[in-house]
């Protein structure tokens, strides 16, 4: 029936995870911005910083490139490119060569082939199609009577989104212990600069937590939906 899907009830289980991501989104906002404006001692850019850190790993094939948008920094497996945006890759701050050693942790992930990192990659075709198809199976089910197994198909895919979100906590997790680990062992911080780089990718941790919290949450809500409706 209609009226399940707005059940207020059920969500109220999104609550908790709703808190959650506006504080970390606001943590990461804050932490970024407050680093950002902080130089560090050595005057490294983050693309010196992360070039640098892949020639130290004999990861030379990697490149190092500058991209548009704001916190848009990634590493792409299937080109084997580091991709910064211009406040990170001509940044000469704490956060800038924070941000420039995670995605550099990413690409020695995927060269020495971490177990978590090699599934995440895996299940992105499934997580992708997963993210766009769960609510149409679920919605034809809940809202036009086509029956128990369209949601049950539905669920299931939204689990699988649920997985892919689990899986990135220890791909982000180790990419920035790596990245602390670098960053200290090859004297780009000192004591006081590791840290504030800790907190920076502390506060971007939250946002991948906050996420797998907010996908767990509305997968009970669902299963929640789904045993009010056969009852």
């Amino acid at each position: 029936m209609p009226y399940l899907f707005y059940d207020t009830s059920s969500l109220v289980i999104l609550l908790p995870a709703l808190i959650l991501s506006f504080y970390a989104q606001y943590k990461v906002q804050n932490t970024y911005s407050r680093f950002l404006k902080v130089g560090n001692y050595g005057g490294y850019t983050g693309a010196e910083v992360a070039r640098r850190i892949l020639d130290s790993q004999g990861l030379e094939d990697i490149s190092v490139n500058r991209v548009g948008g704001y916190l848009s920094d990634h590493y792409d497996p299937r080109r084997k490119v580091i991709r910064l945006s211009e406040q990170v890759y001509n940044g000469r701050s704490i956060a800038s060569i924070g941000v420039a050693a995670h995605e550099a942790g990413h690409a020695i992930q995927h060269a020495r082939g971490y177990t978590p990192l090699s599934i995440r990659n895996a299940i992105v075709p499934i997580a992708s199609f997963a993210s766009q198809a769960a609510f149409i199976f679920i919605f034809l089910g809940l809202f036009l009577g086509a029956g128990t197994m369209l949601v049950d198909v539905g669920i299931l895919l939204f689990a699988a989104v649920v997985a892919f979100q689990l899986i990135t906590l220890p791909v982000e997790f180790n990419a920035s212990s790596r990245a602390v680990e670098l960053l200290s062992g090859q004297g780009f911080v000192t004591g006081s600069e590791e840290t504030s780089v800790r907190k920076v990718l502390n506060a971007a941790a939250l946002t991948y937590v906050a996420a797998a919290a907010s996908a767990i949450a509305q997968l009970l809500r669902l299963l929640m939906l789904r045993g009010r409706r056969r009852d």
